[in-house]
């Protein structure tokens, strides 16, 4: 189907630009979003006598959105979730829960703006990016974590994937370690 872009998206095009896409993907996305018009004579007028409205349209979003992603650009969300021993979380993170943390923290940030491939399932920290306009993108972390203060720890750098000892234990290992030597040693004698 061929359309005109009312916005620029993503490889199709720039605002004006009339592409052929697939039927599916403008009956779906691009015409109900009013991304695009139907490339007919009525509606190649009525973009050309509209055109100084939506560039102007366009321009606004795309500077409201610069103003967001100035906010965002570097920012850390830590996200609070159960997970077992070796750091697989019980659930997952999504875009909706990236989305819902930078809007208990003031942010005007849709869901789908989320640029999240895949579910996030492991603690740790993890970059995302968002893509709050076709032309402005930015790169946020999320800290993934179980507690408040292994969020801390894992902001400092420390990888809390790794099976990690207490200092106790390991003091209760070599100690428990000697008895057994000192044990043989009473039970067997010194062979020299």
């Amino acid at each position: 189907m061929k359309v005109i872009l009312l916005e620029r998206i993503g490889k199709h095009g720039h605002i004006g630009d009339e592409v052929s896409v697939k039927d599916g993907f403008a009956r779906n996305f691009l015409l109900p979003q009013q991304k695009a018009l139907r490339a007919t004579e009525a509606n190649r007028k009525k973009f050309e006598r509209d055109r100084s409205d939506i560039e102007q349209r366009n321009q606004e979003r795309r500077e409201a959105a610069a103003g967001i992603a100035s906010g965002l650009n570097g920012k850390s969300v830590v996200i609070i979730r159960q997970a077992g021993e070796t750091g697989q979380l019980y659930g997952s993170v999504s875009s909706r829960d990236v989305a819902d943390a930078l809007i208990s923290d003031g942010f005007t940030v849709s869901r789908s703006q989320v640029d999240l491939a895949n579910p996030i399932k492991t603690v740790g920290v993890h970059p995302v990016p968002l893509h709050l306009h076709a032309e402005v993108a930015v790169s946020i972390t999320v800290n993934v974590a179980r507690s408040e203060d292994e969020a801390a720890r894992q902001a400092s750098g420390e990888d809390l994937t790794a099976i990690n000892y207490d200092d106790e234990a390991a003091e209760q290992f070599a100690a428990g370690q000697a008895e057994v030597g000192s044990a043989a040693t009473e039970a067997f004698g010194d062979e020299e």
